[in-house]
């Protein structure tokens, strides 16, 4: 007999956690090996329980999970994640691709589609819901067709662009860079203006595409 994946699952909300927990131990191939209530949990729990798949959540305080991703895929090759989040916004979903989460599904999906997805990203086969798979080939297929504007960004709104770059909401980056959240709203009308874009996800796209940003880079302070 096959030895059964080990699964760690990360969600801030206790009892999403313990639902999985529960769904999850009903089959034989599967084991719950641990649990983290946050991005910087995972990351440690990754490394120290060794799971096969990393059920994550997106939005949580902290460390989100779109940092915790590209963290645990650089640090620990072997382990796959799979996204499972109630956001299906291009600013989450690009992000968390870009970041190594080989899988991504809502929290609407059912018991048997996130079992399968979690045996087909243990076997290292992308998995996205068919509305995600296409807004990703949108977006990548797509790119803003005008030229940015010659007003050049402030520095500013250069580490706002690279915050969004990041899928953090403007509530997230006014706590980051430690301003008001209109203000955050702010920048972020005078970026796309300048830029000549008309969302947010066109903003954190053009500034992964121009370098302006990378998923490299640490997202600030936590």
């Amino acid at each position: 007999m096959k030895e059964p994946i080990r699964v760690l699952i990360t969600d801030d909300h206790a009892i999403v956690r313990k639902g999985l927990a529960v769904l999850l131990a009903t089959e034989r191939d599967i084991k719950v090996v641990g649990e983290a209530t946050d991005g910087r949990e995972a990351v440690e729990k990754a490394g120290s329980l060794k799971p096969d798949v990393v059920l994550m959540d997106l939005v949580m305080p902290g460390m989100n999970g779109i940092e915790a991703t590209r963290k645990i895929t650089e640090s620990h090759p072997g382990v796959k994640v799979l996204v499972l989040t109630s956001f299906a916004a291009d600013d989450k979903v690009f992000p968390a691709v870009k970041a190594g989460a080989l899988g991504y599904l809502l929290k609407d999906t059912g018991p048997e589609e996130l079992l399968e997805a979690i045996h087909r990203v243990h076997r290292g086969e992308p998995t996205l819901q068919p509305d995600i798979a296409r807004k990703v080939l949108q977006e990548l297929s797509h790119p803003g067709k005008e030229k940015p504007t010659t007003d050049p960004l402030t520095e500013r709104e250069l580490e706002v662009l690279r915050l969004i770059s990041k899928g953090l909401s403007n509530k997230e980056i006014a706590a980051a860079i430690f301003v008001a959240e209109w203000t955050v709203r702010t920048h972020v009308s005078n970026i796309l203006s300048k830029l000549h874009l008309a969302s947010r996800t066109q903003a954190a796209l053009y500034a992964l595409r121009s370098g302006i940003a990378s998923l490299d880079e640490e997202s600030g302070p936590e």
